[in-house]
């Protein structure tokens, strides 16, 4: 009997934390050298605790395999607060690294945009914006992206694999949001 409450209770401090994010939507779309995409997510954690891992840029190399460097900058002159995010990534035989610089504007808790500066950035266009809201006992945000590459992408088949990389790492990615904004929420 002792085996099977201890048993039980190791099953349930386990579960506590156990992940439950929940891609709610996505859709990815191509048009004249423009990506876009929206998606829906809920997960399992505090708007303060989930908005903070997305505003924080330093948590990104810790639930994105593709961003190997990510910090925040200092404001721009406007007092803006900034970002620099670098990434890797491969497609089928064609391996890019890519450079994201620009701006932040904040609504705590509520609305986060990011605009990459084309100058210094290796994207012709990429803006984010999330969107917070607090939903039964979690967080559902609401993403969407615009980018146009500043750099070549095979015509023929680079749209239809770039679509299915962003649906797939994002997809992928989600868990490891959730267990970092539980983890704040522990603090």
């Amino acid at each position: 009997m002792r085996a099977v409450l201890v048993a039980l209770l190791f099953v349930m401090i386990a579960t506590q934390h156990a992940a439950a994010a929940e891609m709610r939507s996505i859709d990815v779309e191509y048009e004249d050298g423009h990506f876009s995409m929206v998606s829906v997510v809920w997960f399992d954690a505090g708007v303060d605790e989930t908005f903070d891992v997305f505003r924080q840029w330093d948590y990104s190399t810790q639930f994105s395999s593709a961003v190997v460097e990510a910090r925040d900058v200092a404001p721009d002159q406007s007092g803006r607060p900034g970002y620099y995010v670098k990434n890797r990534g491969c497609i089928l035989f064609f391996c890019k690294s890519m450079v994201r610089n620009g701006y932040v504007e904040v609504q705590y808790n509520s609305d986060l945009r990011a605009v990459a500066d084309p100058q210094t950035s290796d994207f012709q266009r990429f803006e984010e914006h999330w969107a917070f809201a607090e939903e039964q006992g979690g967080t559902r945000v609401r993403y969407e992206l615009v980018m146009q590459p500043d750099f070549w992408v095979p015509p023929a088949i680079g749209p239809y694999l770039i679509k299915r990389k962003l649906r797939k790492d994002g997809g992928e990615a989600l868990d490891r949001i959730e267990e970092i904004a539980q983890s704040l929420g522990d603090r």
